[in-house]
């Protein structure tokens, strides 16, 4: 079965009707020719974008030169409200700054020790699915719910069921769907003082979430001041000190950090674990596969069984590489640049997309089709390193993939480990570009224990 895709728009359409699109849906707004293009330009009478698959100018901006190509202050106008100055939307030294403060809580050993929080979730997660054994289930909610509670219990030692993570988890929902990808203000050359367009409730639900952080965030600096702090990732980062100028976050700086954890250790994680669930469901042989591998996960947390589950990890990988969860990212040229005998102007928008780039014609083999046995491949060994970044690339790498990775492929071989899943017919999922790549209508699984 091939994985469902998104419809392409013709070749030429109005900017009106580009940016009506655009609005809708990031994913069906681009014609299909970007699937075999190297680069393609796009005008409005306001700025140039260029997305670019090539892999040695996805290279030169995101590992070579990535200071010369900060991320587009376009794009931070729409996500403003909720992450405010998160390391995110930051460049330059503020963004430097916020990454020494950051990447020591997400290095290596510390997955070990969030480990057993992380298990913890997992485990409620797959208690809640074998509720619904025999039905139905839509599973984008569940994985909302198991990447919410990854998030909390990992970050403030909370489970997902306390009075806060609920509120925080709810109002988050509410935020995603009122929330496009860019919004007017990103199309338009804005002065500072003008209003940004954001919608009445995008703004109320940023204002409710900021604030429901802001009371996890002091309660644990009055912990960490009286000596009774836990020592999970909140507790690291918030004590963590720049080791050039010996700072800590301020809590309106660790309130703009929590949020984009949030955004993107939930999102992202729910989205990319609702595919992967899809995709084994039709795939059964896979399925299966993983089922039997997963059989070496015990009854307690044992990080070393991380390394055993293979199978499992090309599964997730290959749901990274057919429904990335963020699907595009954009830079911007800090100088005139020339790229493929085109004149790129200082201000252009660079516009890299790991949603064409993973599925493109000249680069992969079979690209649309789930095969996650591509990985050993020498075609498969070539792309991941040249033309796979789900996870973004070179220094601006998301501080949390290794994290994301260990999540997902845990979750995935816990939950089939135990439950059989299948596809339902009469409601294939459509992917569609909101915050994430997720399903306009849900992804619906039937569910059984083993």
């Amino acid at each position: 079965m091939i994985p469902p895709k998104p419809k392409s728009r013709p070749d030429r359409v109005s900017l009106l009707r580009y940016l009506r699109l655009f609005r809708a849906d990031l994913l069906s707004a681009q014609p299909a020719r970007l699937y075999r293009a190297w680069m393609a330009e796009f005008r409005t009478p306001f700025f140039r974008s260029y997305l670019v698959n090539q892999p040695d100018l996805v290279k030169t901006v995101l590992k070579d030169r990535p200071m010369e190509f900060p991320k587009s202050g376009r794009i931070a106008e729409g996500l403003r409200p909720l992450l405010g100055n998160s390391v995110f939307l930051t460049n330059g030294e503020t963004w430097q700054r916020q990454r020494r403060i950051i990447d020591p809580a997400f290095e290596g050993g510390r997955l070990r020790e969030t480990y057993p929080a992380m298990w913890d979730a997992a485990q409620a997660a797959l208690a809640r699915l074998k509720a619904e054994a025999g039905a139905e289930v839509e599973i984008e909610a569940h994985t909302s719910h198991a990447a919410a509670d990854v998030i909390f219990r990992t970050l403030f030692s909370l489970p997902i069921e306390h009075e806060v993570a609920q509120a925080v988890f709810h109002e988050f929902r509410a935020y995603q769907r009122t929330q496009p990808i860019l919004n007017l203000a990103a199309f338009l050359p804005l002065p500072r003082w003008m209003p940004r367009f954001h919608r009445a409730s995008t703004k109320a639900a940023a204002r409710r979430i900021r604030g429901l952080i802001t009371e996890l965030t002091a309660a644990r600096q009055a912990d960490i001041a009286a000596g009774r702090a836990p020592d999970d990732l909140a507790t690291k980062i918030m004590t963590t000190r720049d080791p050039r100028t010996g700072e800590t976050f301020s809590t309106s700086e660790m309130v703009d950090q929590v949020a984009i954890f949030f955004l993107a250790g939930h999102e992202t994680s729910a989205s990319a674990l609702a595919w992967a669930l899809w995709l084994v469901a039709a795939h059964p042989e896979w399925q299966e596969r993983l089922a039997e591998e997963a059989q070496v996960l015990g009854d307690t947390p044992e990080f070393s069984d991380i390394a055993k589950l293979r199978l499992s990890r090309d599964v997730f990988r290959e749901a990274l590489r057919l429904y990335p969860p963020v699907p595009m990212m954009v830079r911007e040229t800090r100088c005139p640049e020339r790229f493929r005998d085109r004149e790129l102007p200082k201000g252009a928008q660079v516009v890299l997309s790991p949603w064409h780039q993973h599925r493109h014609e000249r680069l992969w083999d079979n690209p649309d089709g789930f095969d996650p046995a591509r990985w050993g491949t020498e075609n498969g060994k070539t792309c991941a390193r040249e033309a796979y970044m789900p996870f973004s690339a070179g220094p601006r790498v998301c501080t949390g993939a290794g994290f994301a990775m260990v999540e997902g492929v845990l979750l995935l071989s816990l939950i089939l480990r135990d439950l059989k899943l299948e596809i339902v017919p009469e409601k294939m999922p459509e992917p569609v570009a909101f915050l994430t790549v997720r399903a306009r209508s849900g992804i619906w699984l039937r569910i059984s224990a083993r």
